[in-house]
C-alpha cells in the first residue's frame, strides 16, 4: 500500500483513518520512527513501564524470601510423598 502525506509546517503528519483503525493507532499512541536503507518505517510501539532496583535492594529481598530450615524441611517432605 501506498499514500501520499503531507508535513505540516511544523513537521507533522496525518495517518489515514483506515492505517489508524488497521493498527490500533489512536491519539496518543507512541509509533516507532525506523531509518533503513533510505527509507522511513513507522511501526506501532508498546510503552512498558519499568523499575530498576539496586543489587543491595534485590539482597534485601532474597534475604527476606529465605524460608527457615523447618519450613523447607516440610516443603520437601510434601514434594516427595
Amino acid at each position: 500500500m501506498s499514500d501520499t502525506l503531507i508535513v505540516s509546517e511544523r513537521g507533522q503528519i496525518t495517518l489515514p483513518s483506515s492505517i489508524r483503525k488497521k493498527y490500533g493507532i489512536k491519539g496518543g499512541s507512541a509509533l516507532i520512527l525506523e531509518e533503513l536503507n533510505n527509507e522511513l518505517r513507522l511501526k506501532p510501539a508498546a510503552v512498558v513501564e519499568m523499575d530498576i532496583y539496586t543489587d543491595n535492594r534485590i539482597a534485601e529481598w532474597d534475604e527476606a524470601d529465605q524460608l527457615a530450615d523447618q519450613e523447607r524441611a516440610r516443603i520437601i517432605q510434601k514434594l516427595e510423598q
